[in-house]
This record gives C-alpha cells, structure tokens and sequence, in this order.
C-alpha cells in the first residue's frame, strides 16, 4: 500500500505533536506539542492554528464544552477556559510522583477521561492509567505502564485497546461502559516485529485500529479480532505520534508528528517533522468524544 496521498495540512514544527482529537461542531482539530508545553486548535477550512501555552508539559487534551478543555498534564488534570485563557488545576493523582507526566488520553462514550503517565526519562515502567470521572473523582486503573499512549474502543464498546510504546504492545481489555471498568488484560498486537514503536491510536467505522509509528514512517490499520495488519499508509516523517478522523463525514484522517531529537542536519529528508498530516484512507472513522457528554445526556439544544 502506501501509494495513498498523504498531505501536508500545518507546517507546525512541533517539538512533540501529539493526541489530536475532531471537534465536529467547531470543524476544528485539537492537538498539543508536550514539549512545547501548549495546545492548539486547528480550522483545516481556513488553514488557521490558534496556540495556548500552558507553561508545563501537556499530554492530551479533550473538549468539555463551548470554550472548554480538560488537559492531562504535568501535573495532573486541569480545566482550561479558551476565551478567559485560565488554567483550573483539578486533580493530581501523581503529586507525589514529580519525575512523571501525563502522555496520551481519550475520552469514552460515557464521557470519563481515560489518561496515562509515564516517567519523564522513560527509563522505568513507573506509569499508569487513569480515569478521570465527569464529577472530576478519580480511579487508577492499571499500572506498570512504561510509556502510556493510544486508546480506543471497540464499536460495542465491549472492549479497550491500550498501546504501551515502550512494551511494543497493544493490549486489550474487557470493558464494562456502564462502570468504566476494564479487566482480563491480554496482548493483542505485539510490535516487536514491526518498524518503530506504536504511539497513538484511533478506530474506523468498520472496528479496525489505526496505529501511527514512532520512529517508522507510517501509520498502520489492524484487524483487532486477527491481530493481522492491514494495510500501511507512508507518513513523511519518522515520527508519526498519532491519528484521528475528522473532516466532512470523518473522512480524513488526520496525523500529527514530532521532530523531537531531530538534528538539524537530518531535517533535509523530513523538513515537515513536526507537521500535521491528511489522508483520505478510504474508510470513515469514529467520532471523538468531550468530556462530560455522554451519547445518553447530550442533546443538541
């Protein structure tokens, strides 16, 4: 494969491209740079990039609201205001755990935050998964994770992946929606064999799992109930970092990557690292939950 159009939507040059997530009702794609210490909303209409800079390593950000986010951050869960631009802290599960920060996250269908850490040197397996509820109480959920990153949920939400990049591993859990509770975790994908390392992850309308490959070029589609890849899309950057579907009918999938560790002289095969991607794969994908609204409660006013 491979052969499919990939283009260069934002020349952003980040530091650390990560998590983006589609809000429909805005036609715009949330994403952060982890150490740019910021995230950005992006209008693919109209090509504009608005940045917020947080002033700490932000790991994920989720809509909550009109003008709201909740970040997982350095330190822990906080609230931004976009208008105001105020930083609310929320909760830090790992206060007492400085040498840590908060990577990946995605809110489910129920609209809890699902978010993970991991140690700032990547040296241990010191992170964990955590998952921060719509009245802002908290759970950990699993442990000994080395570096925490991409989820995603089955189309009958009876199951959750979870990528954990230093591992190679994509695993999968049972999920109860009602609780938000996961257990009998096993190894779905193992990496070992594949270029790069997996980071994050998105599902398409047809339950397959897209994957994007640090440190190998690409973005990948997997079967979860074979554990057979697919399908392969090339990505003009090593450091593909994660992918999600957005656009008119989810019909563009959106990549984001980093140039972190670049050195200037290598940056002549890959002058867009850092850059937000698009392709059209061909599939539709699934839409990207906010915080706080669940399919049940959220109704169009």
């Amino acid at each position: 494969m491979g052969s499919k159009n990939v283009q260069l939507v934002l020349d952003a040059k980040a530091i650390l491209g990560e998590g983006p997530c589609w809000n429909e009702d805005q036609k715009a794609l949330y994403w952060v740079d982890i150490l740019g210490e910021k995230f950005c909303r992006f209008y693919p209409e109209t090509g504009q990039n608005e940045s917020f800079l947080i002033g700490e390593y932000v790991g994920a950000v989720v809509c909550a609201g009109n003008d709201e986010v909740v970040l997982a951050t350095q330190s822990g869960f906080q609230s931004y205001h976009m208008g105001q631009r105020t930083l609310t802290p929320l909760v830090d599960p790992e206060a007492h755990l400085p040498a840590n920060r908060f990577n990946d996250g995605k809110c489910d269908g129920q609209g809890r935050f699902w978010a993970g850490t991991m140690e700032i040197i990547e040296k241990e397996a010191a992170g964990s998964l955590y998952v921060l509820e719509t009245d802002y109480s908290y759970r950990k959920v699993y442990e000994g994770v080395g570096v925490s990153n991409g989820i995603a949920w089955s189309l009958d939400e009876k199951e959750m992946y979870y990528i954990d990049s230093m591992k190679k591993l994509v695993l999968a859990f049972d999920f109860d929606a009602e609780k938000g509770e996961i257990s009998r975790s096993r190894t779905l994908i193992d990496f070992a064999g594949e270029q790069g390392f997996p980071d994050g992850m998105t599902i398409d309308e047809e339950g397959m799992l897209w994957i994007a490959h640090w440190d190998g070029w690409q973005v990948s589609r997997w079967d979860p109930r074979s554990g057979i890849k697919l399908e392969s899309i090339e990505v003009p950057a090593a450091k593909a970092t994660s992918c999600i579907f957005g656009g008119e009918g989810l019909d563009t999938l959106y990549i984001t990557t980093a140039r972190k560790g670049l050195e200037t002289d290598q940056a002549g095969n890959q002058p867009h690292a850092g850059g937000i991607f698009a392709v059209k794969p061909g599939v539709k994908g699934t839409k990207t939950h906010a915080f706080g609204a669940s399919y049940t409660t959220k109704k169009k006013e």
